[in-house]
């Protein structure tokens, strides 16, 4: 049996844009708190129409060897057989339901 390349879904969120990349490595940084993104693939397979979407996010990463995504943008690593269209979704609704995890200011650590 062939030793088959992993290949890596990451799906993580930059300025209310929800981005679908696929690549070959994935690793943590040596930077605190980036997941380095090597290697990124695209959808080579023959087709007639032309996604401008894909297209648009071809030409933004296309010279891209290594990328650093902050933790936090994270939303979704998975390894994968294949892979299919990287695509970026802008964000829809305005309003979000992810709030911040509350932890103690400096001023309450000082009244206490």
């Amino acid at each position: 049996m062939a030793f088959k390349e992993p290949l890596f879904k990451i799906i993580f969120l930059q300025r209310d844009t929800v981005y679908e990349i696929y690549a070959r490595q994935v690793s943590e940084s040596d930077m605190y708190g980036f997941i380095v993104v090597e290697e990124i693939v695209f959808d080579e397979r023959e087709s007639l129409l032309i996604n401008p979407e894909q297209e648009k996010l071809k030409s933004e990463f296309t010279s891209v060897t290594r990328t650093y995504i902050p933790m936090p943008a994270i939303l979704r690593i998975d390894e994968v057989e294949r892979d299919s269209l990287i695509k970026a979704v802008e964000n829809v609704s305005n309003t979000s339901n992810v709030s911040i995890f509350p932890t103690k200011t400096s001023r309450q650590v000082r009244d206490e």
